[in-house]
C-alpha cells in the first residue's frame, strides 16, 4: 500500500509514525498537498494522509479540489480527536484521504494504518 503525506504540518512526524504502524506493509513518500493531491489522483499513491491546525483546511484542501469531496474526511479536528470507529467507517466507505490536526496525528495515524491494513 502506497501512502502520500501531505497537509501543513508535521510531514516527517507522521511518515515515522505510518512506517511505525505499517511496517513493511505500506510504502510512504511526503509531496507538497498539491504534489500529493496530484499523485492521488494519477493513481501514484492508494492513500493520501495530511495534518494542519484545523484538519480539515490545509490537510484536506488540495485533495478535496482534486479528488471530490466524497473521497475525502476529516478525522480529528481542534477538541474533537479521532474516534477508532468513525475512522473504520470512512475506510469502509472508500474514503481515499484523510485529514487530522497535527495534536492528533499519534491516534489518527494508529487507527487509520489499522482499518487500511485490515481492508
Amino acid at each position: 500500500m502506497k501512502i502520500v503525506i501531505g497537509g501543513q504540518v508535521e510531514k516527517k512526524e507522521i511518515e515515522a509514525l505510518v512506517k511505525q504502524h505499517g511496517g513493511d506493509k505500506v510504502e510512504t513518500v511526503v509531496k507538497s498537498d498539491l504534489d500529493a493531491a496530484m499523485m492521488m489522483k494519477s493513481g501514484g499513491a492508494d492513500y493520501y494522509l495530511g495534518a494542519c491546525h484545523t484538519g480539515g483546511g490545509g490537510a484536506l484542501a488540495m485533495a478535496i479540489t482534486l479528488l471530490g469531496k466524497p473521497q475525502c474526511v476529516t478525522v480529528s479536528m481542534p477538541g474533537k480527536p479521532p474516534v477508532k470507529e468513525k475512522v473504520e467507517e470512512a475506510v469502509s466507505q472508500g474514503a481515499k484521504a484523510f485529514g487530522f490536526t497535527g495534536d492528533h496525528k499519534e491516534k489518527a495515524v494508529q487507527f487509520l494504518i489499522e482499518a487500511l491494513l485490515d481492508r
